[in-house]
């Protein structure tokens, strides 16, 4: 096949250009939020039903995380969350349902002061940014509480400021807000400015294939010899492309459809590199990602090192992480006495009433921090260059802990959801690359896009058309690395997971004949298991014995509505913001049903592509059964549940589709659920938005089964 180079400096330069313009979406989207959070209570909900915030919390302990932040733990405030009523043995409060993950960066502001800053009447900081509040990153979440390492932004320590902002927060009624990631965006430009910066000579190999100047060599089978599986239950698909991976000299792409394993291949492909004798360092865009990794290779005895915080406390996760390593190594012993002291004088300001002597006190603290990181550092340094296998998030791999460390591989998993910028982080010293993910699922979420898109119809197909075409044409933000070596090299670098042990058969075929050429398999194991025949008793009925069911509103009784007037028709907070109440009751109905035959609300997920329809979902349903997970398509990638309601929205006369539009969604969208799949949607409208909406309509009309509500019983 024809190939056409890229020039490396020119795509460097339109990706720094892309970036900007992403960049300033995000910052002006995290304004809005946090300038509309400190409007009501009712507003911060909404915002936390979409996503931006978290309410209610209160400050319950602080200790000393890495690089001698404070991290702060942040519980239910126990005046106003209720207690959970599915029987909680210990009637604890918990967390509300909300999108703030790990590594987001966040503000943490009193209710009371609205968004004025906490500590220090001062607005702005000497770089003319905005500084209310407390900012951190968010280190873990869990059920009842959420832990922030604050001053982790700008690296180093904190100011005296910041310490006296996170001592204020101390007995307040608090709210967290999230803001732009600024350490992924400067991570980011640092990679490409060195990529423009770059002369023919410093391109790597596998910099030349990436971009066109060369083609892939070979793979060489012969070198890796006759493979011993260490994993036994591995199908022949999956076996196949760790041959072809570890047979590769630059590049293999590792395609893994929904449900197919891509995780399990992963894992033995890792061990089989170790096995080799081999340095690997494996990266995802997510910190879920990549703990998801960290959790499955632990068992397996490898020394193996996690930069950056676990997203989960399973303790076969933690002790593999660098901040329990620099605690409980040999090398982690040179920082426990100062961290010990630090500790100790964080606790004695609370103590002290004299303002000269909490002047001292920071005064030390800031001389104690500064010994801890270069103790630390040496430490770190020693546990990172012992290990086998290194894991971090994209941007993590950008961080100090892996300057000047050499691999032999570099793996990325999820690499369809993460922006090229970010992988080129882990990859610009890289000999040998394997990509791993689905570039027919969303790619990453791309702001800049949406805010120039009236209804995020078919734009995501051709992200930022016009301005490319004066950069670099065919280079946008949302076209993921994964995607554009493939369209590059062809399938010949490509090995695909056909059997899937998710979906039931029925829920499985549509999307495997149109997007996966009918070369998904269901395993034995899943491909006629219903609700009905999970191992705690449910009833069986119309609902738990089917498993694809269509609720079609056609006919014009279920309408949209554009859900703009809370937030003062600020469209860029909520995104394309429809709902359709109607539909949403639809839903709610089949959710009662499901949940009377016996199913734990825990065991079904209520998805829809719309932010205006989850607040009104969350309005229906969450108060009254709270482990039932509502949330945005988007945000349910990569997730599964026993059953998933799908709440499409759209039902105009015009027949507009809006981002359904997007058949990437869509296939996130109905391939999440296990046993039970229900679709809420306006057929008429639908079926009119592209080919494969179409076929999509017709599919569930000859294989779901078919009903139609009446809105006259749902009033």
């Amino acid at each position: 096949m024809a190939i056409n180079p890229i020039s490396i400096a020119h795509f460097a330069e339109t990706q720094l250009q892309l970036l900007l313009r992403e960049h300033e979406a995000e910052v002006s989207s995290s304004t809005l939020a946090s300038t509309a959070a400190s409007v009501s209570p009712s507003t911060r909900r909404k915002l936390q039903a979409t996503g931006y915030a978290l309410t209610g919390l209160v400050l319950s302990q602080c200790r000393t995380g890495m690089g001698g932040r404070v991290v702060g733990e942040f519980v239910p405030d126990p005046a106003i969350v209720s207690k959970r009523e599915d029987g909680a043995a210990d009637g604890q409060p918990r967390l509300g349902s909300h999108g703030i993950r790990v590594g987001d960066v966040v503000r943490v502001n009193d209710v009371s002061a609205g968004g004025k800053r906490v500590g220090k009447d001062k607005d702005m900081d000497k770089d003319g940014k905005d500084n209310k509040g407390a900012e951190g990153v968010v280190t873990r979440t869990g059920d009842r509480a959420i832990w922030i390492a604050f001053g982790s932004r700008g690296g180093g320590g904190r100011s005296k400021e910041e310490d006296e902002a996170i001592e204020e927060l101390w007995g307040k009624k608090l709210w967290a807000v999230k803001l732009a990631n600024d350490v992924t965006y400067r991570r980011m430009r640092q990679t490409m400015e060195k990529m423009v910066k770059m002369t023919e000579a410093d391109h790597t190999h596998f910099m030349r294939v990436a971009f066109g100047h060369m083609t892939p060599l070979q793979p060489d089978h012969d070198a890796t010899g006759p493979i011993e599986f260490m994993d036994p239950t591995l199908n022949d698909s999956q076996k196949d492309a760790i041959r072809f991976a570890l047979a590769s000299k630059d590049i293999s792409l590792i395609h893994g459809p929904p449900g197919t394993g891509k995780t399990h291949t992963l894992i033995e492909l890792i061990m089989q590199f170790v096995q080799q004798k081999k340095r690997v360092l494996v990266c995802g865009p997510s910190n879920v990602s990549v703990d998801n990794i960290v959790e499955r290779l632990a068992p397996k005895k490898v020394p193996v090192v996690r930069i950056g915080h676990p997203a989960r406390l399973l303790p076969s996760v933690l002790e593999h992480s660098l901040e329990v390593l620099t605690q409980t190594s040999d090398a982690g012993n040179i920082v426990k006495d100062v961290r010990k002291e630090i500790d100790t004088k964080q606790a004695s300001i609370r103590k002290t009433k004299s303002g000269r002597e909490r002047r001292a006190i920071y005064d030390d603290l800031k001389q104690l921090r500064k010994e801890f990181r270069e103790r630390e550092s040496k430490c770190v340094d020693n546990l990172v260059r012992e290990s086998s296998v290194v894991l971090a998030t994209l941007h993590g791999a950008g961080g100090h802990q892996l300057k000047n460390q050499r691999f032999d591989v570099v793996i990325i998993d999820e690499a369809s959801q993460a922006l090229e910028a970010q992988c080129w982080i882990s990859l610009l010293s890289a000999d040998k690359v394997v990509l791993a993910g689905d570039h027919l699922q969303l790619p990453p979420t791309v702001k800049s896009t949406n805010l120039k898109s009236k209804d995020g119809n078919e734009k995501a197909d051709k992200p930022n058309e016009t301005a490319d075409k004066e950069i670099l044409k065919g280079v946008s933000l949302e076209r993921t690395l994964f995607d554009r070596l493939l369209s590059l090299h062809g399938p010949s670098i490509k090995s695909m997971l056909t059997t899937q042990y998710r979906m039931h058969e029925q829920i499985m075929r549509f999307p495997s004949d149109e997007l996966y050429e009918s070369k998904l398999m269901a395993a034995e194991s899943v491909k006629a298991r219903l609700l009905v025949d999970l191992p705690y008793e449910v009833d069986g009925t119309d609902d738990t014995q089917e498993p694809l069911v269509f609720w079609d509103t056609q006919g014009g009784d279920f309408p949209e509505q554009a859900d703009d007037k809370e937030i003062g028709n600020k469209e860029a907070l909520l995104g394309e913001s429809k709902s359709n109440e109607m539909e949403a009751m639809v839903v709610a109905r089949h959710v009662e049903k499901l949940i009377d035959t016996g199913l734990k609300p825990e065991d079904i997920a209520v998805i829809t592509p719309y932010n205006g329809q989850l607040a009104l979902l969350s309005q229906m349903l969450r108060e009254k059964y709270p482990g039932l997970e509502l949330g945005s398509v988007d945000g349910f990638q990569g997730r599964e549940k026993e059953a998933v309601v799908v709440s499409l929205v759209r039902s105009n006369a015009e027949h507009e589709v809006g981002f359904l539009g997007e058949k990437r969604r869509l296939n996130v969208a109905m391939t999440r659920p296990k046993r039970h799949l229900c679709i809420c949607g306006d057929s008429e409208t639908i079926s009119r938005g592209s080919s494969f909406l179409k076929h999509w309509m017709d599919y569930l009309e000859e294989n779901a089964d078919l009903r139609y509500p009446d809105a006259g019983d749902l009033l």
